[in-house]
């Protein structure tokens, strides 16, 4: 699969399909044209026509014209001829006519030579057919297909927009643009994933193109592409150009569009592909206002059901959204640093679109939160969205009912700040309840307060004899034994008892009280923990 850049139409000449041939020139009654080289070349378009005397009209030629000429500046030389005729054909004009009666009364036999062997058409123009009368019949041509073009490209425009307005629409649009392209047409989600593709044999080679299409998801929208693309099917190979084109007005690609042809676009179907484009544009590009007032709903939905009022949320759900998730459920609540949030929003609808799976789905200030079914398409989307998007934390509660969404919720949150300090992708609410609570304590308030609880022994520490920290640590480790942390500490009991005291003079607490045993372990640990760079 290689990619390509269409060739632009000539700029001389009124835009429009350029299927004006030489052979239908040569046809047209009355011009009486005489073709004497390159007759085998005679279904080249003709974009415009053009007459010069000069020696040398390459610089003023685009390409696939007929230039007219009497030889005024030519002469006979036989060499200059056959130059006069390698530069035309270098340049990629359509045809030659030379104008008899003038400068010579017949084609030299030259002229034949050199165009026979680049193959270029050469017409002998009598003198009795002016140039202008050629130049008046390829405008007419030209002016009628390009009046056809429109026509046609007007006729394909009505009938797409009746079919996006019909009850099939976006598949019927599909439909319908892949019958007046000759080819066959795909329409992605913004995952990538084929919605639609037709005819039906289309979807095979559809999703061959995922990795193009990846690509493009990476470029604003609207962008596109033009590939070559080749395709075995059965004993041959089948190859096509295909166009992809992403679907979106506010830079973010919410689609993407493949159409595959035998042949490059004319002017006229890329006019019935661009109106394609608008028309499913404005089909997934809903409104502002109307995105804004379905996230507000959806909010006070999310509302009411974690207050308690899945009564209400179900009978306002049903006829809005589809009702809400039944049986286990989940809650899960995202936080970005980017617009990964909106990401994620769109990859859990289009999942819970293709699964037909019911999902509540509403921001909530500066995070997402989802009430999705356990184990569902769309929870899995969502976890594989967090290890996909760097910006994007999860926390997932444990499965649930919706009556419970509140605790649930809880849940989420707590795992949710889990991950944020973990630097992980997703938490789940089990991993919270089953790991250890000693990695936590490295936050950084957790931390300040370890410090300055334990300060005042650090301080004595390092300017006193006696180890007042380590003994602390050493007692509390061997739960208040006296003799088991003496003899750890290599002292003798009495010694520890001294230290002991001194420390519950030097934090003003009394080493009896349970919580301040908890808190002067923790902040132990915390110091332990951080000395050995362990940090969420």
């Amino acid at each position: 699969m290689t990619a390509h850049s269409p060739t632009p139409p000539a700029a001389t000449a009124p835009s429009g399909a350029t299927t004006v041939t030489l052979s239908a020139l040569v046809a047209i009654p009355g011009l009486n044209l005489t073709v004497l080289a390159g007759a085998q070349q005679l279904e080249r378009p003709v974009r415009w026509v053009h007459t010069s005397e000069l020696d040398d009209p390459v610089p003023y030629l685009e390409g696939g014209e007929l230039l007219l000429t009497t030889g005024l500046k030519l002469g006979k030389s036989k060499d200059r001829l056959r130059r006069y005729v390698h530069r035309l054909a270098d340049a990629g004009v359509a045809g030659l006519g030379i104008g008899v009666g003038l400068s010579y009364d017949e084609v030299p036999a030259a002229l034949v030579e050199a165009a026979a062997e680049r193959e270029l058409p050469l017409l002998e123009v009598p003198r009795a057919t002016p140039f202008i009368a050629i130049s008046k019949a390829v405008t007419a041509a030209l002016a009628a297909e390009q009046y056809q073009a429109v026509t046609t490209s007007f006729e394909a425009q009505e009938e797409l927009t009746r079919a996006a307005l019909g009850k099939d629409g976006t598949a019927a649009l599909v439909r319908r643009l892949a019958a007046r392209l000759g080819g066959w047409a795909a329409l992605y989600d913004a995952s990538g994933a084929v919605v639609v593709a037709a005819p039906d044999w289309a979807a095979r080679r559809a999703n061959r193109l995922r990795p193009e299409v990846e690509r493009l998801r990476s470029r604003p929208a609207p962008s596109s592409a033009a590939l070559q693309n080749e395709q075995q099917d059965q004993d041959t190979v089948v190859q096509d150009t295909v166009v992809l084109q992403s679907l979106g007005a506010d830079r973010r690609a919410r689609g993407f569009l493949a159409v595959g042809t035998e042949d490059r676009l004319t002017p006229s179907e890329r006019y019935v592909l661009n109106a394609a484009v608008a028309l499913l544009t404005l089909t997934l590009e809903r409104s502002r206002d109307l995105r804004r007032a379905e996230e507000r709903m959806r909010t006070a939905l999310l509302r009411l059901v974690l207050a308690g009022e899945i009564g209400t949320a179900r009978e306002v759900s049903g006829p809005l959204l589809g009702g809400l998730p039944e049986g286990p459920v989940r809650v899960l609540l995202a936080e970005a640093k980017d617009d990964s949030l909106s990401v994620l929003g769109d990859l859990a609808e289009q999942a819970a679109t293709r699964a037909g799976e019911p999902l509540l789905l509403a921001p909530d200030g500066p995070r997402l939160v989802l009430l999705a079914l356990d184990d569902g398409v769309v929870h899995r989307e969502c976890v594989t969205a967090a290890q996909n998007l760097d910006a994007l934390c999860l926390g997932i509660s444990a499965p649930t009912t919706p009556e419970a969404a509140a605790a649930a919720y809880a849940q989420a949150e707590r795992a949710l700040a889990v991950a944020l300090r973990s630097g992980r992708r997703s938490v789940d609410h089990d991993e919270v309840g089953t790991g250890s609570l000693l990695p936590l304590l490295a936050d950084e308030a957790v931390v300040a307060f370890a410090d300055a609880l334990l300060r005042p022994l650090r301080e004595h520490d390092r300017t006193s004899r006696g180890d007042l920290e380590a003994s602390l640590k050493a007692w509390l480790s061997h739960h208040g034994q006296w003799d088991a942390a003496a003899a750890d500490l290599g002292v003798h009991r009495h010694t520890l008892r001294y230290r002991m005291r001194r420390v519950e003079e030097l934090l003003g607490r009394t080493l009896d009280d349970t919580d301040v045993r908890m808190e002067l372990w923790l902040a132990l640990r915390t110091r332990g923990e951080g000395r050995q760079g362990t940090s969420l």
